[in-house]
């Protein structure tokens, strides 16, 4: 137990330390936001199942901005090719709130806790990845079904803005599987992407997180969470089946999301830096000999 806390210590000051180093620097190179990375899953794994569940359902809930935000958006705007750049636009204010809020979000974690999984090769923490993974997800999902039967039913938003809502929702399931899977690949790399170099960004992180997940959004990408509140919408209104759920939206978003994060972004950029992070377990393997 005090070996655990030493050793947890010991990562936190190391940490601090790196977010030192590249605020100094300013352009760290991929080892040092590696380690950032690294740290910060490592403390992830670590984290109590109710703490994760509690902030993934907060994420679940939050997110659905990028559904109230574009579809006030779309109900005061007029038709038109530029109404549309605007309205996605504020996809991204969910992901401003849940990402600076530090909320549980299951796209960012299939970079985060994988490098930990790539650095330690080992059984147990390949369970505590499926552990995060598996809370995280239901936490997001559940929070999704929450906040988009109180936006269908609460009495809340005007008919146009209903209506707004029902018609940017549908693209989720608007499309077959492979479809969708694809789209799912594209933004789970890009979440994945924004992750990898937001330590760098400083105080540039909200431009950044607007950026990229505004493309998600003008692009049409399919993202898991805030995919979840859209298809929820069609669900609870009864414009969309259970299965329309489940097989044209969640299972193939699902996985196009995780393989988007893991293998473009978590891999890839692991093998640059994978000749130093042998290199340094071998010094810190002598050192503790």
């Amino acid at each position: 137990m005090i070996q655990d806390q030493n050793d947890r210590a010991d990562k936190e000051a190391r940490r601090d330390e790196l977010l030192k180093e590249v605020s100094e620097i300013g352009r760290p190179d991929a080892y040092v936001l590696h380690e950032v990375i690294r740290l910060e899953g490592d403390e992830e794994l670590r984290r109590h199942s109710l703490a994760l569940f509690l902030s993934a359902f907060a994420a679940g809930l939050s997110i659905a901005l990028s559904l109230i935000v574009p579809g006030v958006l779309k109900s005061r705007l007029p038709e038109a090719d530029w109404a549309k750049v605007v309205t996605t636009m504020g996809y991204s204010v969910g992901f401003l709130v849940v990402v600076l809020g530090r909320q549980q979000l299951f796209t960012e974690n299939t970079v985060t806790p994988i490098l930990p999984l790539l650095h330690d090769r080992s059984i147990k923490t390949a369970l505590r990845v499926v552990r995060l993974w598996l809370i995280v997800l239901c936490g997001n999902i559940l929070g999704t079904l929450a906040i988009a039967t109180v936006v269908a039913h609460a009495g809340a938003f005007e008919p146009p803005v209903l209506k707004a809502f029902a018609e940017i929702s549908h693209d989720a399931i608007a499309h077959g599987f492979w479809s969708t899977f694809v789209k799912g690949v594209f933004a789970g790399w890009m979440i994945a992407l924004m992750v990898w170099f937001l330590p760098a960004t400083g105080s540039a992180a909200p431009f950044v997180i607007l950026l990229m997940t505004w493309l998600v959004a003008l692009c049409g990408l399919a993202h898991i969470v805030a995919g979840s509140v859209e298809a929820f919408y069609l669900l609870v209104t009864s414009a969309a089946s259970l299965e329309d759920y489940g097989l044209r939206f969640f299972l193939p978003t699902l996985l196009g999301n995780t393989i988007g994060g893991v293998t473009l972004v978590a891999v890839l950029n692991y093998g640059q830096v994978a000749p130093q992070v042998e290199e340094t377990k071998e010094v810190e393997g002598e050192r503790t000999d």
